[in-house]
């Protein structure tokens, strides 16, 4: 069973929506995901306008791939790059612990993400 970031078993970040790697609602990951799609963010208005700027848009429904585009308080497995990227631009959305897969923890402290935890993740 894979790990979150506080060290239990990785728990489903979102099952309305078919996100992560699998597309199977965790933010569980492989070799394979380059993109590593690990992060499982509650999605903002600013996070959301900074994607589609910097060419991943999320809010726009594209029904050929079944998407229905995302909005304010979707929870969603986020790139761990674009999720850094958007910190450094203080617009990272919050986060939810206990679907954050360990692998982030290579890549950012988990004192930074515990500042940008959601209460209730």
């Amino acid at each position: 069973m894979a790990k979150n970031i506080l060290g239990t078993d990785l728990e489903d970040c979102c099952l309305d929506l078919a996100t992560g790697f699998f597309r199977d609602g965790s933010c569980d990951t492989c070799d394979e995901d380059l993109g590593m799609h690990t992060v499982c963010a509650e999605m903002t208005e600013e996070f959301l306008a900074f994607s589609k700027k910097n060419g991943n848009d999320l809010s726009t429904p594209q029904e050929e791939f079944d998407f229905p585009g995302l909005k304010p308080g979707d929870r969603w497995c986020v790139c761990l790059p674009r999720w850094i990227e958007a910190l450094e631009a203080g617009v990272a959305p919050k986060i939810l612990p206990r679907s954050t897969h360990e692998s982030a923890l290579k890549h950012i402290p988990l004192e930074v993400l515990e500042k940008h935890t959601i209460m209730d993740g």
